[in-house]
């Protein structure tokens, strides 16, 4: 395995962002960032052989910061809502900046996705740490997060992420990556067939806050259980769809045993052949379609991204779980170490 190391830039504060490219014998190479740990570019072969970048991203370094659409970086200290900012641990109130509608959303405007992490090369692997502190964006407990990258032989990125707290505090990260399969410069994602390992899905609020319960999928736009288009459904008359303007909706992973990897999603471009597996110890995947690209950073080709030109799919825990004590816990105590782990695997 090929790394290299760049200086790609300086923060506002002048710290020094590093950006990583990690090669494979057969030429398929990632480039990662130490801005939100994040992932630049994954480029791999279609089934011709030709190699195409499949994720969208910007060409500057300082367009990461702040961007609308988290592209590809690590939020936190929640990743997706809290509703109206506010939890209550241990009989204690938490207060969130609101940044989306009434909500919290991935640990506020300051989360970790704009934040330039420390970084190392790990022997085959490239591993990103940042120390939250106690009370950053209003959350409890000193926290230290590490991201570790291992890209396979096999065209497989695995992230493994961990944290570790010294007061009781809630965590639930992942990666905010936007796929399109055809190349991230081809336009719409929405002839890209999707199939989602989950039966039921959890319906929201005007706000995109879980009601609670979560309903099947079945004999509504909702059901990827067998492979479709996604565009398939996404202008269906289903108030689901019309709230987010499409997809941007939590799936539950069926079988969820914690610790255990499992399928979360697959998804298939139909001009390249390549196919994407997702596989996750997390309990549940969100899906947005990309309905917000408009406005956000020029792409890194050149090329200005509309709605709905990638979709992310992002293994974590349900949105709002700190106030559902019916959802799996993202509560983390001292002593414990969070874990979870994502593979994203490549064919064509």
């Amino acid at each position: 395995m090929d790394i290299s190391k760049k200086l790609w830039g300086k923060a506002p504060d002048g710290k020094e962002i590093y950006l990583y490219t990690v090669k494979n014998a057969s030429g398929a190479y990632v480039q990662l960032s130490s801005i939100g740990a994040g992932i630049v570019s994954i480029v791999v072969p279609d089934k011709n052989g030709k190699l195409a970048d499949v994720v969208i991203g910007y060409k500057k370094a300082d367009d990461y910061f702040a961007d609308g659409p988290c592209c590809g970086k690590v939020p936190g200290r929640y990743a997706n809502r809290i509703a109206n900012g506010k939890f209550t641990l241990d009989g204690v109130e938490y207060n969130l900046p609101i940044n989306n509608g009434p909500n919290h959303l991935h640990g506020g405007p300051d989360g970790f996705q704009n934040k330039v992490w420390d970084s190392r090369i790990e022997g085959d692997s490239v591993e990103f740490m940042y120390f939250s502190e106690d009370g950053e964006a209003g959350y409890p407990g000193n926290l230290k997060v590490v991201a570790h990258y291992t890209w396979g032989e096999d065209n497989a990125l695995k992230l493994i992420l961990t944290a570790e707290t010294d007061k009781p505090t809630i965590v639930n990260l992942t990666n905010h990556a936007y796929f399109n399969l055809d190349g991230e410069a081809s336009g719409t994602v929405l002839k890209h067939k999707l199939e989602l390992n989950a039966s039921q899905w959890l319906p929201t609020d005007k706000t995109q806050i879980p009601l609670g319960a979560p309903e099947d999928v079945a004999g509504t736009p909702m059901d990827f259980v067998e492979a479709k288009p996604i565009g398939q459904d996404i202008e269906a008359d289903f108030e689901a769809l019309k709230i987010g303007k499409g997809y941007d909706h939590c799936f539950l992973i069926d079988g969820y045993m914690p610790g255990q990897l499992a399928t979360a999603a697959e998804l298939w471009g139909p001009v390249s052949g390549r196919h994407l597996e997702i596989l996750t110890t997390q309990p549940a995947v969100q899906v947005y379609t990309g309905n917000w690209l408009v406005g956000c950073p020029e792409g890194k080709t050149g090329r200005a991204y509309q709605d709905y030109d990638a979709v992310a799919i992002e293994c974590q825990h349900a949105p709002d779980s700190p106030n559902k004590p019916e959802y799996p816990s993202t509560v983390l105590r001292p002593g414990e170490v969070y874990q979870e782990a994502i593979i994203y695997a490549f064919d064509a």
